[in-house]
C-alpha cells in the first residue's frame, strides 16, 4: 500500500501543469486520487499558496481541473490549485452506488460515525491527511498558506471546514453551496445515515449553525448563486446562511446571478474573481 503519491497523468496548461496523483490513503482505507495545478514557477526555491476545491455531489477529482478554466488566473496569481475526489472508491460497501446523492461520490465531508460507513471520513482527508501528504512530498507548496472553495456539496464542505478551522485557512468561498443541510433532504439523507440520528451530530457539519457560533471571522465570506438553479429552494438555502452570517457580524457577499443555474458554465462564468478573492487573502 504505498501512501506516496505517484504520478499518473501530466497536461501543460496556461505556462504550468496539470498533474494527477494516486495514493492509499490510511485515513479513508483506499486508493485516492487528486489533481494539482502547478502554475509555472518563478524560481527553483519559489513556494506556492495553495487553494483546495471541493467538488459536489457524483463528481470526482476531474471535473473541476476540466470544466472550470480556473487556472488561467491561478497561473497568473502564482496560486496551487488542489482538487481532492469527493468520497472514498473500490471498499464494496452495500447500498454504496445505490444512489446518486449517498455513498460513492457523496462523502459530505464529514467524519461518519455509523460503522456501515467508518471508512466515510473525507473531513480528516482534507483537513488533516491530504495538507500532510501535500507538505511531505511537494516541496513548492507553502501548505501552511491555504484557502478553501467549492460548489454544492463541495461548498458546504467548504464553508464548514473553514468556520471549523479557522486557524488553517485565509479565505473561503463557495458556488451554490448546499448551506443549511440539516434543512435539506439531501442533507438530511446523508447525515442520518453517516452520523445517526442525533441533531447536535448534525449541526457540527451545517454551515448555518456553525457560522451562528463563530467568533474572528474577518476574511468575507464570497458565495455566487444562480437564481435559476433548480435547487436553490428546496435543497441549497443560501438565504438562510446569509440570515446567520448577518446574525453573527460575519463578513459575507452573496451575489444572487440572474439567469445563471447549477451547472459548471455557471462555475466558469465567475471562477475568476473567486481566484482574485482568494489570492487576496493569501498574500495578505
Amino acid at each position: 500500500m504505498e501512501t506516496k503519491p505517484s504520478e499518473i497523468s501530466s497536461s501543460k496548461m496556461f505556462g504550468g501543469y496539470n498533474k494527477r496523483y494516486k495514493h492509499f490513503s490510511p485515513t479513508l482505507g483506499c486508493s485516492m486520487t487528486f489533481y494539482i495545478y502547478f502554475p509555472p514557477s518563478p524560481s527553483p526555491s519559489y513556494k506556492f499558496p495553495v487553494l483546495y476545491w471541493l467538488s459536489g455531489l457524483t463528481c470526482t477529482d476531474e471535473n473541476f481541473i476540466a470544466k472550470s478554466g480556473a487556472q488561467r488566473v491561478a497561473s497568473t496569481e502564482g496560486i496551487v490549485l488542489i482538487a481532492p475526489d469527493t468520497s472514498p472508491r473500490g471498499l464494496n460497501v452495500e447500498g454504496e452506488a445505490d444512489s446518486w446523492d449517498f455513498g460513492v461520490g457523496a462523502g459530505f465531508y464529514l467524519n461518519a460515525t455509523q460503522e456501515k460507513w467508518k471508512n466515510w471520513r473525507m473531513y480528516d482527508y482534507v483537513v488533516k491527511e491530504l495538507p500532510k501528504l501535500l507538505s511531505e512530498n511537494f516541496p513548492q507548496l507553502e501548505t501552511s498558506k491555504a484557502s478553501i472553495f467549492g460548489h454544492s456539496m463541495g461548498g458546504h464542505g467548504a464553508l464548514t471546514i473553514y468556520l471549523k478551522n479557522l486557524d488553517k485557512y485565509k479565505s473561503v468561498s463557495a458556488f451554490s453551496p448546499v448551506a443549511n443541510p440539516i434543512n435539506c433532504p439531501w442533507g438530511q439523507k446523508a447525515f442520518t445515515n453517516y452520523l445517526g440520528p442525533s441533531k447536535a451530530d448534525w449541526e457540527e457539519y451545517d454551515a448555518t449553525s456553525l457560522v451562528s457560533k463563530a467568533h474572528d471571522v474577518s476574511a468575507t465570506i464570497l458565495i455566487d448563486q444562480g437564481d435559476e438553479d433548480k435547487f436553490l429552494h428546496d435543497q441549497l438555502l443560501p438565504n438562510k446562511f446569509e440570515e446567520a452570517c448577518r446574525s453573527a457580524n460575519v463578513p459575507v457577499l452573496m451575489r444572487l446571478q440572474p439567469g445563471y443555474d447549477h451547472s459548471y458554465f455557471f462555475i466558469a462564468t465567475f471562477i475568476d474573481d473567486h481566484i482574485h478573492h482568494h489570492a487576496h487573502a493569501l498574500k495578505l
